[in-house]
């Protein structure tokens, strides 16, 4: 008679890899249907990045002429002073209009840009787990079979997604309006550079992922959207001290400040969703119900 192969550690592993990650697409999958849903959630993620990659470079390519000639001379030349020598070396054979757009366009507010897909990763994650107990879906989505892992890592991915996909749109928009607004003044294509595109690839994630599961953490105790939103605001106050550090002439982004700062954000990255995966307990959540 002959007896059927029993199958061998490995398949069972590679069935149970499979099973986790279709779990982990269902959860993600189910959480974005959600959020487009949520008119709470989609204003913040469409107000913001239409303030700081459409109306602000547009502004300052417009009238950057304008803000040149109704400063002064003296006042440039302060301007000028308070940047980093490096900094000023870049800006040898621009004129007036033209150092001014370039410096705040392609330096002081790229710390800025930082903020659009760290506000959407936290508007998605503060509204995670309090936002679904709002609106009545957490008790069925809790006694779902799966582990506390795939949950929260399923929750995570679903903030962390979008924030990707907004940051690499929004740049896009952000150089195109950039370049268009400003072309009258720089008469060619600035933006993208090096430094950008580091920004927009390596950094740009890292940020969106910073705080992302403290807040997932903090949308899991909190009772309302709004306590969960507040809190997860504050993960923009590094992104401030860049832009005052910038404006200050303390610092300036390059290359090597934006990978060595990724790295960083990557490493911190990574312990919060490991201190995550291990503390994270759906018990607790659904004795608070």
């Amino acid at each position: 008679m002959n007896h059927l192969p029993r199958p061998s550690r490995e398949s069972i592993a590679d069935w149970r890899a499979q099973g986790g990650l279709r779990t982990l697409r269902t959860l993600v999958a189910r959480d974005l249907l959600l959020v487009t849903r949520s008119k709470a959630t989609m204003l913040p993620m469409l107000i913001v990045p239409l303030i700081f990659v459409v109306i602000i470079p547009a502004a300052v390519g417009i009238f950057a002429p304008q803000m040149a000639a109704s400063g002064g001379t003296s006042d440039f030349e302060q301007f000028l002073a308070m940047m980093p020598a490096p900094l000023r070396e870049r800006f040898a054979g621009y004129n007036e209009a033209q150092t001014i757009v370039v410096a705040m366009l392609q330096y002081l507010f790229a710390p800025m840009f930082l903020i659009v897909p760290m506000m959407v990763a936290s508007t998605i994650a503060a509204g995670s787990f309090v936002g679904e107990k709002e609106r009545k879906t957490l008790e069925a989505l809790l006694y779902t079979p799966t582990t506390d892992a795939q949950l929260f890592v399923g929750k995570l991915l679903a903030s962390w997604i979008p924030a990707i996909v907004v940051g690499l749109g929004g740049f896009v928009i952000y150089a195109v309006v950039a370049d268009a607004s400003a072309w009258h003044v720089m008469g060619q294509i600035f933006i993208p550079n090096a430094m950008w595109v580091a920004l927009v690839l390596w950094l740009a994630p890292a940020a969106s992922g910073l705080g992302l599961g403290a807040i997932i953490l903090i949308s899991s105790k909190v009772s309302t959207f709004q306590d969960a939103y507040q809190l997860g605001a504050l993960v923009v106050l590094p992104v401030l001290l860049l832009v005052l550090g910038q404006i200050a002439g303390v610092l300036y982004l390059n290359v090597l400040a934006v990978m060595l700062t990724g790295l960083v954000l990557w490493l911190i990255d990574v312990a919060i969703v490991w201190y995550g995966i291990r503390s994270f307990r759906r018990s607790e959540i659904i004795a608070r119900l």
